[in-house]
């Protein structure tokens, strides 16, 4: 049996987990604070929260991301997980240092899922040294300055989207852009996309993500959606954040996109922006509203998706799973 953490926070770590387990031949018992999602087979665990009411030192003296001090929910989601990689032959983690390093204490392999940036302060290092393979959910490149012990040890899946099965949909209406933002937190305001759509009339804007206000007659806000293929598959262009999923589910579509890095800690998306700028895929910081016009204009047609996301990615995560759990 596997044993697969998944972080609460966002929606990308959930349906990256439910992509891969699903290809997998064993038994996976999910375990996170997220309610069981939607599809998932086998066993799943909830688990209480630890970041209510007080806390205190939560790093442990920087030594960790988050374990704070005599806190009932934390003791109680440790009891839990640690009933779960007892009777486990792998836990895979995505992610969480603690959770890496309370599996490798009992003893099991750890798999764990990497994330791009700068992740050589004390606590990444514990987790990225302590796990028997880190899978990279991105093509293979330079890789921010890795140690060799972690490269020697890393699987690069590609872009690893929940709709890599779906044929990719034939072009989208070109006038139509899409702005697919996630709930990772923005550094663009609702008067940046009313001025990017006001400098480009001929383009009809539709926002799916956090709702904002106003803005002109060729800004549409959608809110969440729930079936974001069919935005993907409608639109002509993409106009998105440098968020792992985010980026995979446009790179299943092969949609043409301008892909805005936003600030995250590590450098995350400054890394992964820099990474597709070498790819020849578009990317920016958010420009003046002038030089929007010209911008969508030279995103390309989509085509240079296939070298990020090359639609297997699930199923090889899932085979490297499987065998180290054999």
């Amino acid at each position: 049996m596997i044993a697969y953490y998944v972080h609460h926070q966002g929606s990308g770590h959930l349906q990256r987990a439910t992509a891969v387990t699903a290809a997998a031949r064993a038994a996976v018992v999910g375990l996170s604070s997220r309610p069981r999602p939607e599809g998932w087979s086998g066993e799943w665990v909830e688990l209480p929260g630890d970041s209510d009411g007080a806390v205190d030192d939560v790093t442990a003296g920087g030594t960790l991301h988050w374990a704070p001090r005599r806190h009932p929910g934390l003791s109680e989601r440790m009891r839990m997980i640690s009933e779960v990689v007892a009777r486990a032959r792998l836990v895979v983690v995505d992610v969480s240092v603690e959770v890496a390093l309370l599996a490798r204490l009992h003893g099991v392999p750890v798999v764990v899922l990497a994330q791009p940036g700068d992740r050589t302060d004390r606590a990444h290092r514990t987790a990225y040294d302590l796990a028997d393979r880190l899978l990279a959910p991105w093509p293979e490149r330079p890789s921010d300055g890795w140690p060799a012990g972690w490269t020697a040890k890393t699987v690069h899946l590609g872009a690893l989207s929940r709709f890599d099965a779906h044929p990719v949909p034939p072009p989208g209406d070109p006038r139509r852009v899409l702005v697919l933002w996630g709930s990772g937190g923005l550094d663009v305001t609702s008067a940046d996309l009313a001025a990017a759509a006001a400098a480009t009339p001929d383009r009809h804007w539709v926002v799916a993500g956090p709702s904002g206000t106003g803005g002109p007659p060729n800004l549409t806000w959608l809110g969440w959606v729930d079936d974001v293929w069919a935005e993907l598959s409608g639109a002509g262009i993409v106009v998105t954040h440098a968020g792992q999923n985010a980026l995979a589910e446009v790179a299943a579509a092969r949609r043409p996109a301008v892909v805005v890095p936003q600030r995250r800690p590590h450098g995350e998306q400054a890394s992964t922006g820099r990474a597709l700028h070498r790819a020849g895929i578009a990317v920016t910081a958010w420009p003046d509203p002038a030089a929007w016009a010209a911008l969508l204009e030279r995103a390309g047609d989509g085509s240079a998706w296939s070298g990020w996301s090359t639609g297997d990615g699930a199923a090889r995560a899932a085979a490297v799973l499987d065998e180290l759990a054999a």
